[in-house]
């Protein structure tokens, strides 16, 4: 039989264990934010200072660590110059002293439970609570399926994923549409930017931007350590025509049809390259002199300051419409299935006129019309974006208040 004082002394550490996720009273909540996947790709960089923003914004007494992969490159001194609160973790840190110092740890927007194992370290400490912020979801495994389910909350960054975690039996108590969370990135260097859209003779709100991609992006090009994949770059080679001509026609639709120019820039380190080959290159000579193709990649501050210098941005690429939705710009995006659901975002905030599925041959008609009416209207485009981003507050707004409530506030 349990004794008495066997009985209190059990009941004690069970009261432990329940307050352990509390903040304690007397000092701020503590959060960590798992993120920070790479940095060879200003979207994947600007997950980060976009959850931080909304953080700042929504929840400003919290003190935020960020347990980061990777913030190499000049990527966590950009972040410690718009955070300068911002206290960084190692990407190998000592997680039962993290735990021990937190109260709750969030994971960050990415293309799925990237941070998974990490959240699983934390699991294991003890009951303090955890929750996802912005991700989609493709097949989980059993063990994605349970770190979800014991989630205080998981926001889904597009409704095809939120679908996907229900029909997989995830059985989280809140699981909503949540905005990626590069949507709130704000980071700016606006003296860089100046200078390169002077350089250029690009003018404010008298130019596009374009970008370019590969179906599956040649990593074993920027990195030494990936092998070279001959069945993704067959399927790079094989697409990369049908991928770029409607690009290259609405470019010369642009540049004929209106007074604005064109910028083909990158989203990632692979990017300069084909954006040359199968844009710029191709384009008639009479075209090519409203044409500026960028030779060198950029981190999210610069980009950011160029594109809300832009009239609209358009391309084969997710990250740089959303930080330009995010800021007021109008933006087209052209997606394919390797591209995994996270497209249908653009219907989840009402601007599916500008999403169109290059698998879809009938769809592809609508590209350069769609890009033709942001140039030539450009506030009607202005009032599509702005529509879109009262359901990006609503639901920032929505998402923000749980991480409150979860974190002890």
């Amino acid at each position: 039989m349990t004794s008495r004082r066997d009985f209190l002394a059990a009941s004690v550490a069970a009261l432990g264990a329940a307050l352990a996720g509390c903040t304690t009273k007397g000092r701020a909540p503590r959060i960590v934010l798992r993120s920070s996947w790479q940095t060879v790709n200003i979207g994947d960089i600007a997950h980060t200072p976009g959850v931080l923003a909304l953080l700042e914004r929504h929840f400003p007494e919290a003190e935020v660590t960020l347990w980061p992969s990777n913030v190499d490159n000049g990527v966590k001194e950009m972040l410690a110059a718009r955070f300068p609160k911002l206290k960084f973790a190692s990407p190998r840190p000592d997680v039962a002293k993290l735990y021990a110092e937190n109260d709750f740890l969030l994971h960050g927007s990415g293309p799925s439970l990237v941070g998974e194992k990490q959240v699983a370290l934390w699991r294991q400490q003890g009951p303090k609570p955890y929750g996802v912020l912005g991700i989609t979801l493709g097949s989980p495994t059993p063990e994605t399926v349970g770190v979800l389910t014991g989630a205080q909350f998981v926001y889904f960054r597009d409704s095809v994923s939120l679908a996907t975690a229900q029909a997989a039996g995830v059985k989280c108590p809140v699981m909503e549409f949540g905005p990626d969370g590069a949507f709130a990135t704000d980071l700016r260097d606006d003296e860089k930017a100046e200078a390169f859209l002077h350089g250029w003779g690009l003018e404010r709100g008298k130019f596009l931007c374009c970008i370019p991609r590969y179906r599956f992006t040649p990593y074993w090009t920027i990195h030494r350590e990936r092998a070279f994949d001959p069945v993704k770059q067959k399927r790079n080679d094989e697409m990369k025509e049908h991928d770029h001509a409607q690009l290259r026609a609405a470019i010369v639709a642009v540049v004929k049809q209106t007074d604005l120019k064109v910028l083909i820039c990158p989203e990632d380190r692979t990017q300069m390259a084909i954006g040359k080959e199968m844009l710029y290159d191709r384009l008639p000579d009479d075209v090519k002199d409203r044409v500026v193709w960028r030779q060198d990649y950029w981190l999210t501050d610069e980009a950011l300051s160029v594109y809300v210098r832009s009239a609209g941005l358009f391309g084969n690429e997710m990250h740089s419409p959303i930080m330009c939705v995010g800021n007021g710009i109008p933006a087209v995006v052209c997606r394919w299935a390797e591209q995994t659901s996270k497209g249908n975002m653009w219907k989840d905030i009402g601007l599916h006129e500008w999403l169109f599925d290059l698998d879809d041959e009938p769809q592809l008609a609508g590209i350069v019309p769609a890009v033709l009416s942001i140039a030539k209207d450009p506030a009607a485009a202005k009032a599509k974006v702005s529509r879109a981003q009262a359901v990006l507050r609503e639901r920032q707004t929505s998402a923000l208040g749980r991480v409150r409530t979860a974190a002890g506030a």
